[in-house]
């Protein structure tokens, strides 16, 4: 009996061991199912935000407006366009305070220095002119670039201007005796944003080549090379407070950790537009603006876009002419400024009013396929 039995127990256990293996499987099927669950859903929550919304509509240029700049105090911003002429405008009233002339092409960058009564203007015609703004006149040429000047930021600590353009190199100008102190040779076509920072890398810049550089400003080398895009930089931003980097193109728009410029993560959805320019100011928004005149408002830590708005063209103007090609943030990060095709000047501001219940943005989808470094 018992030898006849043992077979039996035998099977029992092999069966039984069959049936944990598999339970065991479901099991663990499940819970790698629970974790790609869990991991989805840890990425950050977008946090809300008041809806921008367009409050006043500057004209006065006569061409594309091309480039914008804040002074410090926040009193007056100035605008560079493609009728040769640079504007002063007052923040609070939009009112025309100056009109500066002296390019014989578009001006494409400016810069108001934040140490010295000093702003500075580039563009199409190889010049750099500084500025004087106790005279309101002209009190140095930077003469180097070889062809039209697209980007330029200024040193916040030390008195350098960086410069970039379709020559496809950077230099960087001594300010007070408008020596080029580097040519930043590397790329391999045009430079088309350029930041600046106190800390290294203290110099980055973004080309048509599709590259990041960073680069070592003391010895006026390449220090890192970042490949993340396949179309042009022609926007780069810093964040106010973290200490990071987001980069946008006609592909993704993405996030990098410096110093060494780690790629965190993309925005979560596409803007499908040559992405002109972009500016984060200190609440986290983030506005990105393309070529098709479209603004998209995203929250920097979750790369969420809450609010996609369309430029509406000024009267008289060809519905083709809905480009948006500069903006930036005030001193307070409260007005947005965006300068477009239409040749006008748009101001907008958060919607006080609104409230999460009435305005709750559009909707998040975390992203599930993506890994957050």
């Amino acid at each position: 009996h018992s030898q006849q039995g043992l077979p039996g127990t035998a099977g029992g256990v092999l069966g039984a061991g069959k049936h944990r293996s598999e339970a065991a499987a479901k099991a663990a099927a499940g819970s790698s199912l629970a974790l790609t669950r869990k991991l989805s859903s840890r990425w950050p929550r977008p946090v809300w935000h008041a809806p921008w919304k367009l409050y006043r509509v500057i004209s006065g240029h006569m061409g594309w407006v091309r480039s914008v700049a804040f002074e410090p105090g926040n009193k007056w911003f100035a605008t560079g366009s493609a009728d040769r002429t640079i504007k002063v405008w007052e923040t609070a009233t939009g009112k025309l305070k100056l009109t500066l002339t002296g390019h014989i092409e578009q001006i494409r960058s400016l810069a108001v220095s934040q140490r010295h009564p000093y702003m500075f203007s580039a563009g199409d015609d190889n010049m750099i002119k500084c500025w004087d703004l106790e005279t309101n006149r002209v009190v140095r040429h930077y003469h180097g670039h070889l062809s039209g000047i697209y980007t330029m930021s200024l040193h916040p600590t030390v008195d350098v201007l960086v410069t970039g353009g379709r020559d496809s190199v950077a230099r960087v100008w001594d300010i007070r005796t408008s020596r080029q102190v580097h040519v930043l040779e590397g790329h391999n076509n045009t430079v088309c944003s350029c930041l600046t920072q106190a800390v290294d890398p203290q110099v980055i810049t973004g080309s048509h080549d599709s590259t990041i550089k960073m680069w070592d400003l003391v010895a006026g080398k390449c220090s890192q090379t970042l490949t993340f895009h396949k179309k042009s930089v022609r926007a780069m931003a810093m964040h106010p407070t973290e200490f990071a980097l987001a980069s946008a193109s006609a592909d993704n728009i993405k996030k990098y950790k410096l110093p060494e410029g780690d790629f965190m993560h993309n925005m979560l959805s596409q803007q499908r537009s040559i992405v002109n320019c972009m500016a984060i100011n200190e609440d986290n928004v983030m506005v990105t603006c393309g070529d098709n005149g479209t603004y998209w408002f995203w929250d920097w830590n979750s790369g969420h876009c809450y609010q996609q708005e369309t430029a509406t063209v000024q009267p008289g103007s060809l519905d083709a002419e809905a480009g948006v090609f500069a903006c930036a943030f005030d001193q307070t990060g409260s007005r947005l400024v965006t300068c477009e095709a239409d040749k006008t000047i748009k101001m907008w501001k958060q919607d006080e009013t609104a409230t999460k219940e009435s305005h709750p943005g559009l909707e998040f989808k975390p992203p599930t396929g993506m890994r957050r470094f």
